[in-house]
């Protein structure tokens, strides 16, 4: 006995569609068979039968074709490269390249030398140092000191120092230092510099009227000492480290 064909596959846009269909032919035959008196029941009943079948029909169109429900594809962003097919498991060795952004392959400028054939510009000569107009004044200059008595005294005598700039430069400070014999003798009346005291040595450094001392030119000094001159002479001085003229023997 021959079997009989097998029956197609019933989809549930299909289900949905013949029991809509059915509900329909209920619904008009409820309204049917409303009275005159009922109308306002009727024209619900055939608004809701309307809607019914409007959404059924949708729902069917939605199911019979799916496609339209699936998602957009959307190109890759520019800067991102698509995956080689190697990574996925393909056949297809060639991969698709990644887009270049617009910055990327915006071209820029670099500085360059000057063009071939251009005259280069001339080198600027380093300026030479040009030497000073006037010269620096010297403080080490060949200074020489003479010592003399003057007006000697019982009890004192006065001293008088020359200091004379032999060298070419002016000197604009000196120092002159003067040993006495004893520590008791004192030292005044000083014109021409500053004395100050350690012991019995004096120093003497020039103040405002004897700072400078022109080349070729001389500045004195001038002190008394209390003390018999006879044994209270200097045994020593000096005019910046030189040893000075005139001391008695």
């Amino acid at each position: 006995m021959p079997s009989s064909p097998p029956q197609p596959r019933r989809t549930v846009a299909v289900i949905l569609l013949d029991r809509t269909v059915a509900l329909a032919g209920h619904a008009r035959r409820a309204i049917g068979g409303l009275g005159a008196s009922s109308r306002r029941t009727r024209v619900l009943l055939a608004a809701s039968l309307v809607v019914l079948v409007a959404t059924t029909a949708s729902v069917t169109l939605v199911l019979r074709t799916p496609e339209r429900l699936a998602p957009v594809a959307l190109d890759p962003p520019p800067d991102v490269a698509l995956p080689t097919d190697a990574a996925t498991g393909g056949s297809d060795p060639q991969a698709r390249p990644a887009a270049s952004s617009p910055a990327a392959t915006r071209r820029t400028t670099t500085s360059a030398g000057p063009p071939v054939g251009a005259a280069a510009p001339p080198a600027t000569a380093p300026s030479a140092r040009t030497p000073s107009a006037a010269a620096e004044p010297s403080t080490s200059a060949a200074l020489r000191a003479a010592f003399a008595i003057e007006e000697p005294a019982l009890l004192s005598y006065g001293a008088d120092v020359t200091i004379s700039n032999a060298g070419r430069t002016r000197v604009t400070s000196w120092t002159l230092v003067i040993t006495l014999p004893r520590e008791s003798l004192e030292v005044s009346s000083v014109t021409g510099a500053r004395a100050t005291r350690a012991g019995a040595t004096w120093t003497f450094v020039p103040d405002e009227t004897t700072a400078e001392v022109a080349a070729g030119s001389s500045v004195q000094v001038t002190f008394r000492v209390s003390g018999a001159p006879i044994s209270s002479t200097p045994t020593a001085c000096t005019i910046d480290g030189a040893a000075c003229t005139g001391l008695p023997d």
